[in-house]
């Protein structure tokens, strides 16, 4: 079986209504291409550049999100995109997983939150995520989440084969390169599970001019070799073709059984993502 992946390199601190010109061309690329599933960045629709972000009026972004949904629909395509959404209690960072009739079948909120503006105003979700597409269990980590392994590692353990990971590394220019440098802003999460990797990643300056971003969007099979790659600075999109045959699971299988005794407790892990997969972040 395989699942063609486009992950769209975008920039981070664009307004709203540039964001959902390029979401909805972009979906239209992918489907042309022949991809099922289309991945955008962190926050790619309401932007992460925050001062922007949180002054966004609230039916603005859903009304961003609706017509992506109409463009999944339209196109027929699985779509991953990204908002910040206020609650009653400050803010979610969310990835809102939509099929190809439109309807939004699962939304994860980041847990760990990343940067001086995320954590002043956003909180954490309370789940890890686990859904399917097309009948391939999948899982979703948002940028920093990915320095977290037990946040993909569980729900691999409960089946999930690729990972998608919408992310925003943005920050001050030396870390940005020094990210780079040291490299990747994400680093391959195959060589430690044996699944698929999908980055999608940003690029460009912040308006001040203080902060850029590392680019470097991927999509890696499960033993770390990359299948396509972006590059640093330019927006575009990249693809490729998943043979899931490959993403075999095998070092989490590993894990789950040895040593002997932590077995009750990775099982008890399993059963408690699996009955929150479903839950609406609020």
């Amino acid at each position: 079986m395989t699942l063609q992946v486009s992950c769209v390199q975008m920039h981070w601190a664009g307004s709203m209504e540039k964001n959902l010109e390029k979401t909805l061309r972009y979906i239209r690329a992918a489907a042309q291409c022949g991809s099922r599933v289309v991945l955008f960045p962190e926050a790619s629709i309401t932007s992460y550049y925050f001062p922007y972000a949180i002054g966004l009026d609230p039916q603005g972004v859903q009304a961003a999100l609706d017509s992506t949904r109409r463009a999944a629909e339209e196109h027929a395509v699985w779509v991953i995109a990204g908002t910040i959404r206020k609650t009653t209690d400050r803010y979610l960072n969310l990835a809102h997983v939509i099929a190809p009739d439109g309807s939004i079948v699962h939304e994860y909120a980041k847990v760990h939150m990343a940067g001086r503006d995320e954590k002043r105003y956003c909180r954490g979700g309370n789940k890890l995520a686990l859904f399917e597409i097309d009948g391939i269990p999948c899982t979703l980590i948002i940028c920093r989440d990915g320095r977290h392994p037990e946040l993909y590692r569980i729900p691999a353990m409960a089946g999930a084969q690729v990972l998608f990971h919408p992310s925003c590394s943005s920050d001050e220019i030396e870390a940005v390169c020094w990210k780079r440098t040291s490299g990747r802003a994400q680093q391959p999460v195959g060589p430690n599970s044996k699944i698929f990797h999908c980055v999608a990643n940003t690029v460009g300056q912040s308006p001040d001019g203080k902060q850029t971003s590392s680019g470097a969007s991927f999509i890696r099979e499960p033993n770390g070799i990359p299948l396509a790659e972006a590059g640093f600075y330019d927006e575009e999109m990249i693809t490729a073709v998943l043979d899931l045959s490959r993403a075999d699971r095998s070092y989490i299988l590993d894990s789950m059984r040895d040593p002997p005794f932590l077995r009750k407790y990775w099982e008890a892990m399993v059963v408690d993502v699996r009955s929150r997969a479903h839950l609406k972040p609020e």
